[in-house]
């Protein structure tokens, strides 16, 4: 973490449904596109390869949906989360098969290069590693820097998608990278 001054305690709590409206709003947060691209119109959320990984969420399923949520003390909203989503084989820009989750990650502007990310994406690791999940994929654009921080979490670049990388962490495995400390 960053040894720039004093930061407060990250806290981790459970996505839940009541967390709907934030997590839309994550789900347009985490469509990176390269600068100087903004982002992207709010209408992009109503698409049905978009939509899927937000629409409903705690909808079930065997692993279910997965997520964790950032908070700062001090902070009177939450800053960011990490969550995942089983979907039907072939359905989504990282479908490995229906055991394996898709993920997605966001944080506010404002939290961003801090060490939150890293957090997040540790925990929700750790808690679909917990519930059973074997292995997680996520897309990625080439020119997102995310990249690193994905790598440093276990993601291994599998290939490309499109123009997106699609990764693959193993959490069938001892990985030391996702391990919390």
């Amino acid at each position: 973490m960053s040894g720039a001054g004093p930061r407060s305690a990250l806290r981790l709590r459970p996505l839940v449904p009541g967390d709907q409206a934030r997590l839309w709003h994550w789900l347009h947060v985490a469509l990176w596109d390269p600068p100087p691209a903004s982002l992207r119109p709010l209408e992009v959320l109503q698409q049905p390869g978009v939509r899927i990984y937000a629409e409903d969420w705690g909808r079930g399923g065997e692993a279910g949906d997965i997520g964790v949520v950032g908070t700062l003390d001090g902070e009177p909203e939450p800053i960011g989360a990490c969550w995942m989503r089983q979907l039907p084989a072939g359905v989504g820009l990282a479908s490995v098969d229906e055991q394996t989750p898709q993920l997605g990650i966001a944080l506010e502007p404002a939290f961003q290069h801090r060490g939150h990310g890293g957090a997040l994406m540790r925990a929700a690791l750790r808690a679909a590693r917990e519930r059973g999940v074997r292995q997680v994929s996520l897309t990625v654009h080439p020119q997102n820097p995310a990249i690193a921080l994905y790598e440093r979490c276990g993601f291994v670049r599998q290939g490309l998608r499109g123009s997106y990388h699609l990764m693959l962490a193993r959490l069938d495995q001892a990985l030391p990278s996702i391990e919390l400390s």
